[in-house]
């Protein structure tokens, strides 16, 4: 056994867990009529109601004591003051500098980074302003109105996912396309339909060579070569945000419109960085700028206020809690916004890229479970699939709801049935339906005693599912901003209590390694195969598909 499960809070966690398992939340609430208002809080635009768990006060207590045994507070001072907690790449963890407000200096290795990043930020703004304005013109002096952004994962997905949700602050004058995947059929879809005279593509990945992405903007280039534009046009329609600078320029971009990034920037925490530039060109940088100063105080109050206000502490001990206690291996996100539908996918990302580790510290293999599988998609739509299994099924799923009170634009009725729809999912998995309720419902039907009593049973509901409802004023950049930031900071403190760098990514990079080997083998059809069985029959299989 490790350390952690051997604490005494540990302990007192799993002595905890199993007396609240005898227990139900729709007898404390009727036992509390203050239980609502006492397990809530707010800050920067975003309400927490997280009544409907299975918590207590003394529960949470122990919770906060294990924090404070694990150390994050002294963890969290050491990210934010740029000290190398990423230990197995050597490296700061600072994309908070990246929207730090406070005025304050950023050290790393003895440097101020402020400089650097508020120099980029000003790149940026500038950038989009030339866009915008249709100052800065393509090679037959047509105006910039089609951005294709190029990346993968978090170079991807931030981007993409945050100008979905902030769809009612699009500029009009400008259209983003994001493409991902290295499979053909998408980058030839999103092209097939743009004049090359007026697109721009934003190429973004550190090291310039990742595989999907750099395949990605070589086919964009052929195309836009074939289409008429030359080598010498690149620089005008090809940019990077890049560490890279010798291979852009070598591309043809030109070294003005090569935007940095820096080792202390994890991928999945990146769209703060120059990363964020398709944002920024699909909403205008003032609302960019919103997005990054939302983070940033969510960033103030994760550092100053207290543990039992704390909203990334207290989403991040609830997870602790079912995770690790409930034997929960999954957790839901359910947006009640139909913009906001790709949420999950940026959260699913975030989380289980950060803390799907097995070994704490320097070498310890963990025994307990360090992190749920991340998924979710758009209310209502849920309702009618996989809400199923979260009200009646085996397993114990906690769900985080999301809902936006006012909506602009929107028909008071849709927007009225879609809080009527997230309130009452909240409700149904709290309280359920007992058999007794089912049955009086049922009577009257005309069933015969036995049928009643069968129909009664599968109609009943154990309710006691745990679920957080996140309300927002609107969803606006800022607020979204401290959304993510919330989300990164729960991220945080679940793999400082469970001892794992949150902050590297080995297994995705040994499937990268393997691939490269595998596309080896693949192009070089002539090439022996040296992998296990399966693998080259896999390959001589597609060799035959594709002679």
């Amino acid at each position: 056994m490790t350390a952690l499960t051997t604490s005494p809070a540990w302990q007192q966690l799993s002595e905890l867990a199993q007396q609240v398992k005898t227990q139900h939340m729709r007898d404390w609430f009727a036992g509390d009529p203050k239980r609502a208002e006492k397990y809530t809080t707010a800050v920067c635009g975003i309400e927490l109601d997280y009544s409907k768990n299975l918590i207590n006060t003394e529960v949470l207590a122990a919770l906060q004591q294990l924090a404070k045994d694990c150390q994050v507070e002294q963890k969290r001072h050491a990210m934010f003051a740029g000290e190398i907690i990423n230990h197995t790449e050597k490296r700061a963890v600072l994309h908070t500098a990246l929207r730090n407000y406070s005025g304050k200096a950023v050290l790393v290795d003895g440097q101020d980074v402020m400089p650097e990043v508020q120099a980029c930020q000003q790149k940026i703004k500038s950038f989009v302003a030339s866009v915008h304005s249709g100052e800065r013109k393509g090679y037959t002096g047509k105006a910039l109105t089609q951005i294709v952004a190029i990346g993968i994962g978090g170079s991807f997905l931030g981007p993409k996912i945050m100008s979905e949700t902030l769809k009612p602050y699009w500029f009009a004058g400008v259209k983003v396309h994001y493409v991902a995947n290295v499979d053909g059929s998408h980058i030839h879809d999103v092209l097939s339909g743009l004049d090359h005279e007026e697109t721009l593509v934003v190429m973004s990945s550190k090291s310039f060579t990742t595989q999907e992405t750099l395949q990605n903007t070589l086919s964009a280039k052929a195309w836009f070569l074939k289409a008429g534009g030359s080598q010498a046009d690149i620089a005008k329609h090809f940019i990077a945000v890049s560490s890279n600078i010798k291979a852009a320029t070598e591309f043809g971009m030109a070294e003005d419109n090569i935007f940095p990034l820096w080792d202390w920037v994890g991928g999945r925490y990146s769209l703060w960085s120059a990363i964020g530039l398709p944002i920024a060109l699909t909403i205008g940088y003032a609302n960019y700028e919103a997005l990054l100063q939302g983070a940033y105080s969510m960033d103030e109050h994760f550092q100053t206020a207290p543990v039992e206000q704390n909203l990334p502490m207290i989403l991040a001990l609830l997870g602790v809690w079912y995770t690790n206690f409930f034997d929960a291996q999954s957790h839901v996100l359910l947006p009640y916004y139909h913009y906001m539908r790709g949420f999950p996918a940026y959260v699913q990302q975030l989380d289980m890229e950060s803390n799907g580790k097995r070994i704490a510290g320097s070498h310890t293999v963990v025994d307990y479970a360090t992190g749920p599988t991340i998924w979710g998609s758009e209310g209502t739509n849920g309702q009618h699939s996989f809400h199923q299994l979260i009200h009646q099924g085996t397993v114990l799923v906690p769900a985080d709801f999301m809902l936006p009170l006012s909506v602009e634009n929107q028909d008071n009725t849709h927007h009225a049935m879609l809080a009527s729809n997230c309130f009452g999912q909240t409700q149904a998995l709290m309280q359920g339906k007992t058999f007794e309720e089912c049955k009086a419902d049922l009577a009257g039907k005309g069933l015969a005693e036995s049928a009643l009593n069968s129909l009664a049973t599968h109609k009943t509901m154990p309710g006691n599912k745990p679920s957080n409802t996140l309300l927002f004023d609107k969803m606006d950049p800022h607020t979204l901003g401290a959304l993510v930031a919330l989300y990164e900071h729960k991220v945080f403190v679940q793999g400082a209590i469970w001892g794992v760098n949150s902050f590297d990514q080995w297994g995705v990079e040994l499937g990268k390694e393997l691939g490269n080997q595998v596309l080896d083998k693949l192009v070089n059809s002539d090439a022996a195969l040296n992998f296990d069985a399966s693998t080259n029959q896999l390959i001589s299989k597609f060799r035959k598909a594709n002679p």
